[in-house]
């Protein structure tokens, strides 16, 4: 693949020549640096990269132009560039626009001039942009291949490790893809044996367990040293956030993961209002972010490994891992967080992963193309979901039990679906029960007011209903309430599950120096930032804690 352009655009022959020059000392290597000098020329140069087949990574803009101004020539560039990311360089007296360009044409990042030193002020802005551009917009000559079944549940499942733990792939259906069927005859695979995992100058696996594909993608999937400082159950952002200040702290720490970094928040399309971030960024791209920081300060990850018990061996605890293993610790973190409890309808549990979906990543948005699709919620997860999708399906229908959504949904995700033209939000609603051969086909939906029952086609259903906490691993082995969530703090005090003569810390668990934070503890927030916060509080109180011991 030739080289991915950036362009810079200032009608300022100086700025221009000076953002040129910087641009192209610290990233000519791997970019083409174009430079124009009005809107008109950058159009101009965009048709000409296009024609060319060449990716453009960035166009950084300056706002007040003659003819054209910054913000006009990004929202003409997107018909040309629609991957690109947008940077717009502005003076002070013109933030409130670029702010209100952040909704209306999708801007990534506003810049103040001057940028001087570049290595403070403009690169790092510009590293961030290129990043997300490349993970957004990988290479594929390595790409790893999946070869299966469109309704398999085990394709399904492979598909989601991959995406959410940033590998890319590409996919082929064996049954609507000429290269599937040729590399299925290949590799001389029977049903049983898809979907097929193809690495590059690796060996083909055949339906592959979990662990088995993360061992052979090289993802660290056993834990390194014989005891930790701490030992954190969970890579969602509570989990992520211990991990970095545990270990930015120099605790040995270790974070083990059964799924992929980011919990269920590593799944949502946008967060929109976690702070610092005004353009908002995605749940994979949290995690991602998250993910280096930790490693960088030295945690370890553990990957596909299931946590099945807790021991507790005088001052050390025992986190045993499904199948085999064991990790040892002076103290744990608890930060599984939930998952979304099961709709009970006739004929589901059998189409779970063969149409029926609970939550939604990327890929399985892109395969909705040009259909409809259903999603069960009232809640923000929902909302982002719902919008996600309905930049690829036909259209998209939003089934909520109550009576409105006001009262559950956060206002800037509902002003964006009601101004969606291909969202219909039926309220009042509800799934009844669904069928389908291999594979969801039909739905029935009923009135919750009149009763009116209707059956509905459908191959695609979402399921957002309330969370449940992932804890059934505990067993007896520390308090919590009858719904399963973990009781932490002063109140096993009151509850008189309490046996120490000292108090139990904030977020420490009946079992001391185990602690519980994010969503998994009782009476959470229940929110990104909240999860974030309750991380890092987790260490500080496990300092405490390690000094008493």
């Amino acid at each position: 693949m030739s080289k991915p352009a950036i362009l810079t655009v200032d009608d300022d022959p100086m700025v221009s020549a000076a953002i040129s020059r910087d641009l192209r000392r610290r990233y000519g290597d791997d970019y083409l640096i174009v430079k124009a000098t009005s809107g008109s020329q950058a159009l101009a140069a965009l048709t000409k990269l296009a024609l060319r087949n060449q990716p453009i990574a960035l166009i950084a803009t300056d706002q007040r132009m003659p003819g054209m101004t910054g913000i006009e020539l990004l929202e003409r560039a997107r018909e040309q560039a629609p991957t690109a990311k947008y940077l717009l360089l502005t003076a002070y007296a013109d933030t409130d626009i670029a702010i209100k360009a952040i909704n209306d044409i999708g801007l990534d990042y506003y810049l103040l001039k001057p940028w001087d030193p570049p290595e403070d002020k403009l690169f790092p802005v510009i590293d961030d942009l290129l990043g997300d551009w490349q993970q957004a917009n990988p290479e594929h000559t390595t790409d790893v291949r999946v070869v299966g079944n469109r309704w398999s549940d085990r394709s399904h499942d492979i598909k989601t490790f991959l995406a959410r733990n940033h590998v890319p792939y590409r996919w082929y259906d064996v049954e609507r893809d000429a290269e599937g069927q040729r590399l299925r005859d290949l590799a001389d695979a029977a049903d049983n044996d898809l979907p097929l995992v193809l690495i590059p100058e690796g060996d083909t696996l055949r339906s592959p367990s979990t662990v088995d594909l993360a061992s052979a993608l090289g993802l660290r999937t056993r834990a390194e040293q014989p005891l930790y400082d701490v030992c954190i159950v969970g890579g969602g952002p509570a989990g992520l956030a211990a991990g970095v200040y545990a270990a930015s702290e120099g605790l040995s720490t270790v974070i083990v993961e059964r799924e992929a970094p980011g919990g269920q928040a590593g799944s949502s399309a946008a967060i929109e209002n976690y702070l610092g971030f005004p353009r908002g960024l995605t749940g994979s791209d949290l995690a991602a972010r998250a993910v280096a920081q930790a490693s960088r300060f030295g945690a370890e990850m553990v990957l596909a490994r299931g946590v099945v018990g807790l021991e507790s061996r005088g001052p050390v605890h025992a986190v045993l891992l499904e199948g085999s293993g064991e990790i040892e610790a002076r103290s744990v973190i608890i930060a599984t967080g939930v998952s979304y409890r099961s709709l009970d309808v006739d004929g589901l549990g059998d189409l779970t992963g063969r149409g029926v979906y609970y939550g939604a990543t990327a890929s399985e948005a892109s395969q909705c193309q040009d259909d409809v699709v259903y999603v069960v919620g009232a809640a923000n997860s929902a909302g982002q979901a719902a919008l996600n999708l309905a930049r690829y399906a036909k259209r998209v229908v939003l089934l909520v039990r109550g009576d409105t959504l006001t009262t559950s949904m956060s206002r800037y995700l509902l002003d964006k679906i009601t101004s969606a033209t291909n969202i219909e939000v039926r309220c009042r609603t509800e799934v009844v029960s669904c069928r389908g051969e291999g594979h969801l086909e039909a739905l029935t939906l009923a009135d919750r007011m009149s009763g009116r029952v209707e059956e509905v086609q459908a191959s695609w259903l979402f399921v957002f209903v309330g969370a449940s906490p992932r804890t059934d691993w505990l067993d007896d082995s520390l308090v919590r309430d009858s719904k399963g969530f973990v009781v932490t703090g002063p109140e096993l005090v009151t509850m008189d599950r309490w046996t120490l003569p000292r108090p139990p810390y904030a977020l420490e668990t009946s079992l001391p120096g185990v602690f519980a934070a994010g969503d998994v503890r009782l009476d959470s927030m229940k929110r990104v930032a909240s999860a974030v916060g309750e991380g890092a509080m987790s260490v500080y109180l496990v300092h405490r804690y390690l000094a008493t011991v």
